[in-house]
């Protein structure tokens, strides 16, 4: 079969560059020429069918196509790639245009971060004014105190005086220099006492040693030892009541008596407060009376009968508080002073069970030998 003008193009070989374009020929007239007539002497195209059921199908699946206009190839080639428009592509950016528009025409929303902060500012804000009020308030306040206190230092002012009551807060006022000394002093017996008895058992252990390498006074050193342990004993017993009595007058006078010393302070200075606003109310009804004036007296006035409020219920408690401590140094001091008495007699009168009779009448349990906690003057 002699080769005709389709295989003689399907034979050509076309080289190609590294960068994908055809090399140009000698010729390219002759070029486009061969391929119109292969094109030419091809199967007509505007004859061509579909047909649907398969090869050496029926003629009712044959749709013929439509005719193709215009000539099938270019007089000349793209030197570039073609980029044919992509329809899924158009349809897309034509469907995202309307939304990104219609998303333009809405407003901003508020920045719910903004009213968190505007909150808070708020918040901070009022707390620096009520703290702002607190110290204004705690300026006049000791303004006013002050000066009613200088007045009364000079006798240029008046203050509120019960007789009764301040005779009263002084006489604790005294009892209590008072039994500070005396504890001071009952603590310092106690102190000598402790190293008698500690000199008591060393001067025991001394005789009982002497007594055993002296053979010609074993027997005197064993009496002098043996009466030495005895005293030691009995005064070790004595330290046990006298340190039950000094811790009684220690809780009386630095617990006692000092929380009812405290509620005087407090009375004491809500009097000041008192005489301060009733003298500042005072000079307010003797001045003139305008609309400033009357505003300024009714705050006055509010202020004084708070103040006067306070101060008579502060002056019930010290009264209460008067009565119950005098009626408890009583009972306190009273049972106190009774062991204190008779463990002194029984000690000095050599008379031990006497002495042991009175820890028990008073509940007062000595420390064993042989126990860990520290020694009372330790404790201190």
């Amino acid at each position: 079969m002699s080769e005709g003008p389709m295989s003689k193009a399907a034979t050509m070989e076309i080289p190609i560059h590294g960068n994908g374009d055809s090399r140009r020929l000698a010729d390219d007239d002759g070029l486009e020429q061969d391929l119109q007539q292969v094109m030419v002497s091809g199967p007509n195209l505007n004859e061509t069918s579909i047909v649907s059921g398969g090869y050496g199908g029926t003629a009712e699946g044959i749709v013929p196509t439509s005719i193709i206009k215009g000539p099938l190839v270019p007089s000349h080639l793209p030197r570039g790639p073609l980029i044919s428009p992509n329809p899924s592509a158009a349809s897309r950016i034509a469907s995202q245009a309307p939304m990104a528009t219609g998303s333009n025409l809405h407003q901003p929303h508020p920045n719910p971060a903004m009213t968190g902060e505007e909150a808070a500012a708020a918040a901070t804000r009022g707390v620096a004014v009520e703290k702002l009020d607190i110290v204004r308030k705690w300026g006049i306040n000791t303004y006013k105190c002050t000066k009613q206190l200088l007045s009364e230092r000079f006798g240029r002012g008046s203050r509120t005086v019960d007789l009764e009551l301040e005779t009263q807060i002084e006489l604790l006022r005294d009892t209590k220099r008072k039994y500070e000394s005396l504890l001071g002093l009952a603590r310092a017996l106690t102190n000598h006492f402790y190293s008698l008895v500690q000199t008591q058992h060393a001067l025991a252990d001394a005789f009982s040693d002497l007594s055993q390498k002296s053979p010609e006074l074993q027997e005197e050193f064993g009496y002098n030892a043996e009466t030495q342990k005895l005293l030691c004993k009995n005064g070790e017993t004595l330290l046990g009541a006298v340190n039950f009595f000094v811790s009684s007058i220690n809780t009386l006078v630095n617990k006692t008596m000092e929380d009812t010393l405290m509620t005087v302070k407090q009375y004491e200075t809500a009097r000041l407060e008192y005489d301060a606003y009733r003298t500042d109310l005072e000079e307010l009804n003797l001045g003139p009376r305008d609309a400033n004036t009357l505003c300024r007296l009714d705050a006055a006035q509010a202020n004084f009968h708070a103040h006067r409020a306070k101060y008579e219920k502060l002056r019930a408690d010290v009264a209460v508080k008067l009565k119950f401590l005098e009626e408890n140094k009583v009972k306190v001091m009273h049972k106190q002073l009774l062991l204190f008495h008779n463990a002194i007699s029984a000690y000095f009168a050599g008379n031990q069970q006497q002495l042991e009779q009175t820890l028990k009448q008073f509940n007062i349990k000595l420390k064993s030998p042989g126990t860990d906690k520290p020694s009372w003057l330790e404790e201190q």
